[in-house]
């Protein structure tokens, strides 16, 4: 059977549009380096990044159990294990965050894409409580930004709205859609204001929270301001 269209899709990002992730890596270098030390916090993340590299996407489970092959013997790593697994996601939901989710649900559907590991973003999305926020629409890709065909399978609509910290993948998808698609970009977190941010075409929206979408209309269809309430 096929979906019928909806209106207006809002497509969210997860890691700093929806939820602080600076201040959540923030607080586990700062456990980890209490639990193994300064060099040892240094060598998790380099093989973090080398996992990244390899796979691209963020792997911090994967990182651990290749961490913990190097010394296999070290009584922190359950410590460690348990830091990444109970962490209180739900304290680090951007202000407003829920909000934008209610007020956005009156005009469309709310879906949640991000792309990462098949367990750990997973849980952090559940424990955050934006899986149920979104009423369990959540798309989890390795590249999202490659996997548009399957997003209008799963998602049919006459027009999307992307809301995104990586102003790379609003390029990216704007260019795929074209004028189907209208791009916000929320300068939260260290990607939002890397260097390279000014390289990029301008978003059709750009906001400094998550929760200044209150302050707009959807669809948002002014390109670079939006439409005021």
């Amino acid at each position: 059977m096929t979906a019928t269209p909806a209106r207006l899709v809002f497509l969210l990002d997860v890691d700093n549009t929806l939820l602080d992730n600076d201040a959540i890596i923030a607080d586990m270098r700062t456990e980890i380096a209490r639990l193994v030390g300064a060099t040892r916090e240094q060598r998790y993340w380099a093989l973090f990044e080398e996992i990244r590299a390899t796979v691209g996407y963020a792997d911090y489970l994967g990182a651990l159990q290749r961490f913990r092959l190097e010394d296999p013997h070290d009584s922190n790593l359950l410590a460690i294990s348990s830091q990444f697994v109970n962490y209180p996601f739900a304290t680090r939901v951007y202000d407003g965050a829920f909000d934008v989710l209610t007020y956005l649900g009156k005009f469309g559907q709310t879906v949640i894409l991000t792309d990462g590991d098949v367990v750990f973003q997973p849980l952090k999305i559940e424990r955050s409580g934006l899986f149920a926020a979104v009423d369990g629409r959540v798309l989890l890709y390795v590249h999202k930004e490659l996997e548009l065909d399957d997003v209008i399978c799963r998602f049919p609509a006459d027009h999307y709205v992307f809301i995104d910290d990586k102003i790379r993948l609003l390029t990216a998808i704007k260019k795929a859609w074209g004028a189907r698609v209208t791009t916000i970009f929320p300068r939260q977190g260290h990607y939002a204001h890397a260097d390279d941010v000014a390289g990029y075409p301008t978003p059709d929206l750009t906001v400094d929270r998550i929760s200044d979408l209150l302050n707009y209309s959807p669809p948002f269809a002014t390109a670079g301001t939006g439409d005021s309430k």
